[in-house]
């Protein structure tokens, strides 16, 4: 006798070339990519207005970040924290090395399983 919840409908995720590449783009979109594209332009659309409501430009969050950034840097600076800016150097040296890595293992266990 079978549950009346249980259902046996094959799944994107299951067997096959599609269903490989359905579990792929299941991993790296977190959800079935037209459905993660729907979302984020209903998101967007409805940020979108937010801000315009406001009267908030892109660009003006873009200089106050960037203003930010920079305001905090010169006052870490005038701390005398200069080596701040050696770890930045080398975050950045190796950040040019692991990153690209870590892309290249996220995406091959995507193709791969686990």
């Amino acid at each position: 006798m079978q549950s009346k919840w249980t259902d046996r409908r094959a799944s994107v995720t299951e067997g096959g070339a599609h269903g490989a590449m359905g579990k792929f783009l299941h991993g790296i979109f977190g959800g079935s990519p037209a459905g993660v594209v729907v979302r984020l332009v209903l998101l967007s659309i409805v940020v979108g207005f937010i801000l315009t409501t406001l009267h908030i430009d892109p660009q003006d969050i873009f200089r106050y970040f960037q203003d930010l950034f920079q305001d905090l840097v010169e006052h870490l600076w005038r701390l005398g924290l200069r080596p701040i800016r050696e770890v930045g150097t080398y975050f950045l040296v190796g950040a040019v090395v692991v990153i690209p890595i870590w892309a290249l293992i996220r995406l091959s266990r995507g193709l791969g399983g686990k």
